[in-house]
C-alpha cells in the first residue's frame, strides 16, 4: 500500500525500526526521569536539589557534546548507538537495584544523571547523524526529523503521565523498573537495522581543529547563526518550567505525581503538535521566518503559566510553551540538516544539540537558584520575558537572514533561481 506523502520517512523499512524502537525507549526515559525527580522533591523538598540533578543530566551535552560530534563524524554511527544504549541500560539496572533497596539518597539519583548525560553527548548526535543513513538520503530528510522529533515528543507526552499513574499507584521503584525493560526496545531496533554506513571522514587534521571547523560552519553564516543564538536562549529561558514543575504539582495545584505528569505531559502534547505541523511541510522553505514568532509565543505563555493558579489554566498554557520551544528547535534542525555537507553532520548536529540542550542545565541551576530566592512563579516569569526579548532581536534581523538563505536554497533547488 503506498503512503502518502507526509509519511514518506516510512517508506524505509530502516526508519520504521528505528522509529518503534526509540519510540518505546523514549517513553520509559521519561517515565523514568519523573520518577527521579520526584523522588529528589519528596527526599528533600528543594528546588535547588531540583535544578542540580537537572544540571547534572544535561551539563554533559554542552561541556562534552561538540568533542563528541567530531568524534561520532569519524564513527559508524550504528556502532556507536549500540555502545551508548547498552550502558544506558546497565545504568537503568543499576538505579533499579538502588532504589528497590531502600538506601537511595539525592545524591545517587544526581549522579545517575550525570552518568545518563555523558551517555546522551555522544547519543543524540550519533542519533541526529544515522537519519540520514535510514532514509537513504536527503530527499526524505526533513520528514525523517520530524517525525524523528514527534517520537521524542510523543515520548514527552505518553512517559510522564505513565510514570505519574505507576508511582502513584505502585511506587518509584516501577518507574525504574518498566524503564529498564523499555530501554531494550531500542537495543534490538539498532541490531535488526541494516542501513548503508556513508563514508565517514579521513583526516589528519586534530580533534580541536575539526571542532573549530565545525563552529566556524554553524556560527559563520548568518541565518543558522541566528537561529541557533535564538534557540539558546528559548532553551535557557524556558526549559526551566520541567525542572521546577514538581513544586508547581504540589505547592501550587496541591496535587501528586499524577499532576506532576500531566504538566510534563501537557508541553509534551504541545510539542508533538508543533511537530506533526512540521511534519506535512513539503519544504523547509520559511522556517526560519516562522521561529521568532513560535519563540515568542513559548516566552508569552510561559508568563502566564507562571501565575496561574488554576490547572485548567496551567495545562493549556504549558501547551503552547511546549508547541512554541519545539518548532524553534525542530525548525533550526530540519534548516541545518538540510544544508550541512555529509561530512560535517554529527559535529553540527552536536552543536545544535549543545544550542538545544546542552543550554538547558545552566538555565535548571540558575532557575533553581532563583527560585530559592524569590520562588518559582517570578522565576519563571522572568524566563518568559527573556524568550520574548530574544525573539525581538531575532525579528529584528530578519529581513537580512533571509536575503542571505536564499542563494543556498537557490542551489539546493528549494526555491527557483531568482534570474530564471
Amino acid at each position: 500500500m503506498a503512503l502518502p506523502h507526509s509519511l514518506r520517512a516510512f517508506h524505509h523499512r530502516n526508519f520504521r525500526l528505528y522509529f518503534a524502537g526509540q519510540g518505546i525507549s523514549q517513553t520509559g526515559t521519561w517515565l523514568q526521569t519523573i520518577a527521579t525527580s520526584w523522588l529528589i522533591y519528596h527526599l528533600t523538598g528543594s528546588a535547588f536539589l531540583l535544578g542540580l540533578a537537572s544540571f547534572a543530566q544535561y551539563i554533559p551535552m554542552l561541556v562534552l557534546g561538540p568533542f563528541a560530534g567530531v568524534w561520532v563524524d569519524r564513527q559508524r554511527k550504528r556502532t556507536v548507538l549500540l555502545i551508548t544504549q547498552g550502558f544506558a541500560l546497565a545504568q537503568s539496572l543499576a538505579m533499579l537495584a538502588l532504589v528497590a533497596s531502600g538506601d537511595v539518597q539525592p545524591w545517587h539519583l544526581i549522579a545517575a544523571n550525570l552518568t545518563l548525560g555523558i551517555l546522551n553527548a555522544f547519543d543524540s548526535p550519533a542519533r541526529q547523524a544515522q537519519l540520514v543513513e535510514l532514509v537513504g538520503g536527503k530527499e526524505d530528510l526533513p520528514n525523517a526529523i520530524a517525525f524523528s522529533s514527534i517520537l521524542m515528543n510523543g515520548a514527552r507526552f505518553v512517559g510522564p503521565m505513565l510514570g505519574g499513574a505507576v508511582i502513584a499507584g505502585f511506587g518509584e521503584v516501577w518507574g525504574f523498573a518498566l524503564n529498564s525493560m523499555m530501554r531494550g526496545a531500542v537495543i534490538l531496533a539498532l541490531w535488526l537495522i541494516r542501513a548503508a554506513p556513508r563514508p565517514t571522514e579521513k583526516t589528519a587534521s586534530s580533534l580541536l581543529a575539526q571542532l573549530a571547523a565545525g563552529f566556524r560552519y554553524a556560527y559563520g553564516f548568518v541565518p543558522t547563526r541566528s537561529a541557533l543564538l535564538l534557540l539558546s536562549a528559548v532553551s535557557f529561558s524556558v526549559q526551566p518550567y520541567q525542572t521546577l514543575a514538581p513544586y508547581f504539582a504540589r505547592d501550587v495545584f496541591h496535587g501528586g505525581s499524577e499532576t506532576l505528569g500531566y504538566l510534563i505531559g501537557a508541553g509534551g502534547f504541545g510539542a508533538v503538535s508543533g511537530m506533526v505541523y512540521l511534519a506535512v511541510k513539503r519544504s523547509v522553505r520559511g522556517l526560519l521566518s516562522l521561529i521568532p514568532f513560535t519563540g515568542a509565543a513559548a516566552g508569552a505563555a510561559l508568563i502566564v503559566f507562571s501565575f496561574s493558579a488554576s490547572l485548567w489554566i496551567a495545562l493549556p498554557m504549558l501547551y503552547f510553551v511546549g508547541m512554541g520551544a519545539m518548532i524553534t528547535a525542530a525548525s533550526t534542525n530540519t534548516v541545518l540538516q538540510t544544508i550541512v555537507e555529509d561530512r560535517m553532520r554529527a559535529r553540527v548536529v552536536s552543536i545544535y544539540m549543545m544550542s538545544f540542550l546542552g543550554v538547558a542545565p545552566l538555565g535548571a541551576l540558575c532557575a533553581g537558584a532563583l527560585a530559592a530566592r524569590i520562588g518559582p512563579p517570578a522565576t519563571l516569569a522572568l524566563g518568559g520575558a527573556l524568550a520574548l526579548c530574544a525573539a525581538f532581536l531575532y525579528w529584528m534581523n530578519l529581513s537580512n537572514i533571509r536575503r542571505a538563505i536564499r542563494p543556498v536554497y537557490e542551489k539546493l533547488g528549494i526555491v527557483p533561481r531568482a534570474d530564471k
